[in-house]
């Protein structure tokens, strides 16, 4: 895929490559392979460390030909390939590392404590209904359910502690 920023004035050629086992992005720009280690991820929003460097970028308009973001706070308008966004709808939706199970599977994507169970064996749940609260770093953050489902199966318990990528429930 070929991709262009207007502000920069190159062309980048680029593709994904895989998810490796610690779940973290490899991309291949312009024949040299790098990794992206995903921080955060919903839907207009992303932060990742590239190249040991932390980025944040928030989506602020997206079209078949452009894609309008800020980096960092700053604004870059890039010329999208016709696949690109099929091709980053694939990448994100395989979520969990391989196969058709992370598909069903609830990660955590930070360490932490189990400080609160919201939902049992069997419970349906809708998309965005919290699962567990961890307590990471005297935070509280939820982890919150992909999509619709019923909780097949509950994988942590209160006072426990998790590492980052520890499926935490599984959907039917």
């Amino acid at each position: 895929m070929e991709i262009k920023s207007d502000d920069i004035k190159t062309i980048f050629h680029g593709e994904i490559v895989e998810f490796d086992k610690n779940n973290n992005l490899i991309l291949r720009i312009d024949d040299k392979k790098y990794e992206l280690k995903l921080i955060n991820f919903k839907s207009n929003f992303l932060e990742f460390i590239f190249d040991n460097s932390f980025y944040e970028i928030r989506v602020l308009e997206s079209t078949s030909t452009d894609l309008k973001i800020l980096l960092n706070g700053n604004p870059l308008t890039l010329k999208k390939h016709s696949k690109l966004a099929e091709i980053i709808e694939k990448a994100a939706g395989r979520g969990g590392g391989g196969g058709g199970s992370s598909l069903n599977s609830i990660s955590s994507q930070i360490p932490g404590r189990v400080i609160s169970i919201s939902i049992n064996r069997g419970d349906s749940v809708k998309k965005g209904d919290n699962i567990v609260v961890l307590e990471s770093m005297k935070m509280q953050v939820a982890i919150k359910s992909p999509r619709d489902g019923i909780i097949k199966e509950l994988k942590v318990k209160e006072g426990q502690s998790i590492s980052r990528n520890d499926v935490v429930a599984v959907l039917e």
